[in-house]
C-alpha cells in the first residue's frame, strides 16, 4: 500500500520501538502478513533511536534486554549502550523482513473506530487508511515532559531534552545546568562534567544509586555463546531468575529493602567525601520508591569542584539567571532537562476515539485502566503494548513485552476462530474488576508505602503505571484471551444501531 494513499489493512502497529518491531514480527509468525508499522520519525528505534544524549545505555544486563526469539551473542558489554541497542533492532528489522512494512514520516494524527464497518479510520501524517485491529505500540518514555517554567522563554542560551539531544551544540567550556535526577541525568553528568566550565544540578528529590557491574563482555564468552546456543539462555535465565526473586521485597516485604539501602549508602560513601554533600545526595525515603538508579561514575562527578548541588528544583528563569525554588540563584549558558516523559498521561490517548465518541483520554481522566495491560472499554480491536500497570522496577520490560506478544498472538486467534467481520471489545466489568484487584494488591508495595512521590503515579496519586508481581506471573494471565471478559461486536443489521451488535460469546 503506499502510504500516501488510502488503503486497508488488517492490522496498524503504531511505533516502531521494541514494542512495535515485536508485535510486527509476531504477527508475521502467526502468518499475518496484512499489517503495516506506522512510523513518525525516519528509523525505527523508537527509545533507543531519540535518546542519544552522552552516555546513554541501558541499566538492563544486555542478555536479559533483548528478544528471546532474537537473541545476541555479540553483545559488547554486560550494560550495553545506546548505539548498540539501536543497532540489534535494526538488525531484527531485517532478519524478520520488516522493511517493506515500515511507513516512516506517518505519525498518527488520529485514530477514530468506525461502528458500521467495524475497523478503525485511521489519519496520519503521510495519508490515511483503515485497520481491523491497531497495536499501539507508542512506549510510555517517547514524548519528553519538559516543566512550565516561568520565563524559561527569555532564556538567550540553549534549551534542550536529554531524549531531543542537538549534537551540533558543543557543551565544552559552557555553563550547563541539569535539571532532574533520575536515570538520564545520572548518565549526563558524569559525561559532560569533564567538558563543561561549571555544571549546576538542581536536585528536588536526590535518587538511590547502587554500583553497575559493568564490564566487557571476553571474546570467549561471545564465542561459547555463538557455539553453545545453551550458555545463552543459561545466562538469560539467570539474570531472570535473581530478578524474580527480588519481587516479593518490593511487593510485598519492603523492608527487606534496608540492606539494599546500606550498599547504596557505602558506594555514595566511598565517593563523596564531604559530608554536607552526602547529607544532600541521601534520600529521605524507602529504596525501590523511586526507581533505583546504576552508576559507578555519577557520585564522583558530583564530587568535582565544577559541580555545585542545588537542593531545590527549577522555579523561575530570569534571562541567563536560573533561580532555585529556594531562593538560589545560578548563570547559565545551557539549560538540559531531564525531566522524564509524558508517562500517566500518554499523548497517544488523546488521538484515540472509540464506540462512544469520546477519546481514550477523556475516559482515562480519572487514571489509566487496562484489562492485563493491553485492552480498554469501549476501543475495540485496540491493543497497547505496554500498557497501564505493565512496567517494572527491577527487570527487563522485554519480558513485559513478549507477554503481551502472546496476548496479542491469542487475540488475533480468537478473531479467526469466531469468523467474520468481527471485533472483540473489553467489558466494562472485566477491567474494572481486573483494576481493582491490582490496586488492592498495590497498597502493600514499596511504590505506594515508601514515603516517595515517583512518576509511576498519577495525578490523582494512584500507581497506573508498574505491575505489582513478577514476570512470571504476568506471562501466565496473558497467556490467552478469557473470551468471558469481552462483548464480541458484529456489523449491525441495515436497521440496526449504529454503534454495532454486540452478541454474548458462550465459554
Amino acid at each position: 500500500m503506499d502510504g500516501r494513499e488510502r488503503g486497508h489493512v488488517r492490522v496498524a502497529v503504531i511505533g516502531s520501538g521494541f514494542g512495535g518491531l515485536g508485535a510486527a514480527v509476531r504477527l508475521r509468525r502467526q502468518g499475518i502478513t496484512d499489517f503495516v508499522i506506522l512510523e513518525r520519525a525516519d528509523a525505527v528505534g523508537g527509545t533507543w533511536r531519540d535518546n542519544s544524549y552522552p552516555g546513554c545505555a541501558c541499566d538492563v544486563p544486555s542478555h536479559l534486554y533483548s528478544f528471546s526469539f532474537a537473541p545476541n551473542p555479540e553483545w559488547p558489554r554486560n550494560f550495553s549502550g545506546q548505539p548498540h541497542i539501536r543497532a540489534y533492532l535494526e538488525r531484527v528489522t531485517d532478519i524478520f523482513g520488516l522493511r517493506p512494512h515500515l511507513r516512516f514520516q506517518s505519525e498518527v494524527r488520529s485514530l477514530r473506530w468506525n461502528a458500521e464497518a467495524l475497523h478503525w479510520e485511521v489519519e496520519t501524517a503521510s495519508g490515511s487508511l483503515t485497520a481491523e485491529v491497531v497495536v499501539s505500540a507508542t512506549g510510555p518514555l517517547s514524548d519528553p515532559k519538559v516543566p512550565e517554567i516561568p520565563g524559561l522563554d527569555t532564556f538567550p542560551g540553549k534549551v534542550s531534552h536529554s531524549a531531543r539531544w542537538d549534537h551540533d551544540y558543543d557543551l565544552r567550556g559552557k555553563r550547563v545546568a541539569m535539571i532532574g535526577t533520575g536515570a538520564s541525568a545520572i548518565q549526563i553528568v558524569p559525561a559532560i562534567q569533564p567538558d563543561v566550565q561549571r555544571l549546576t544540578l538542581f536536585q528536588r528529590t536526590p535518587p538511590w544509586v547502587l554500583p553497575r557491574a559493568d564490564r566487557r563482555i571476553s571474546a570467549a564468552e561471545k564465542w561459547l555463546h555463538t557455539k553453545v546456543p545453551a550458555t545463552r539462555a543459561a545466562r538469560r535465565g539467570l539474570l531472570w531468575g535473581i530478578r524474580e526473586m527480588q519481587v516479593s521485597a518490593f511487593t510485598k516485604r519492603p523492608e527487606r529493602l534496608g540492606l539494599i539501602e546500606s550498599l547504596a549508602r557505602n558506594h555514595m560513601k566511598k565517593a563523596v567525601k564531604d559530608p554536607a554533600l552526602r547529607a544532600a545526595l541521601t534520600p529521605d525515603y524507602r529504596i525501590g520508591c523511586k526507581r533505583i538508579l546504576l552508576s559507578n561514575t555519577y557520585y564522583p562527578a558530583l564530587a568535582q569542584p565544577n559541580v555545585d548541588v542545588v537542593t531545590a528544583g527549577l522555579a523561575e528563569v530570569r534571562g541567563s539567571t536560573l533561580v532555585g525554588s529556594d531562593g538560589s540563584e545560578v548563570e547559565a549558558d545551557a539549560i538540559v532537562f531531564g525531566t522524564g516523559f509524558h508517562v500517566t498521561d500518554l499523548p497517544i490517548a488523546k488521538r484515540v476515539t472509540g464506540v462512544h465518541g469520546t477519546t481514550l483520554a477523556e475516559e482515562w481522566k480519572d487514571g489509566m485502566e487496562a484489562l492485563r495491560g493491553a485492552t480498554a472499554a469501549g476501543f475495540p480491536n485496540f491493543l497497547t503494548i505496554i500498557g497501564p500497570n505493565t512496567g517494572l522496577g527491577n527487570s527487563s520490560m522485554i519480558l513485559m513485552i513478549e507477554a503481551q506478544l502472546n496476548y496479542l498472538a491469542d487475540f488475533m486467534r480468537q478473531l479467526d476462530v469466531l469468523g467474520g467481520k468481527i471485533a472483540l471489545d473489553a467489558r466494562p466489568s472485566a477491567v474494572q474488576d481486573w483494576n481493582r484487584k491490582l490496586q488492592q494488591r498495590m497498597t502493600r508495595t514499596v511504590w505506594s508505602t515508601g514515603g516517595c512521590d515517583s512518576w509511576y503515579l498519577d495525578a490523582n496519586g494512584r500507581n497506573s503505571t508498574v505491575w505489582p508481581g513478577t514476570t512470571g506471573e504476568f506471562k501466565k494471565v496473558t497467556r490467552q484471551v478469557d473470551l468471558a471478559e469481552y462483548e464480541v461486536l458484529r456489523p449491525p443489521k441495515p436497521a440496526g444501531s449504529s454503534t454495532g451488535e454486540r452478541a454474548e460469546v458462550a465459554v
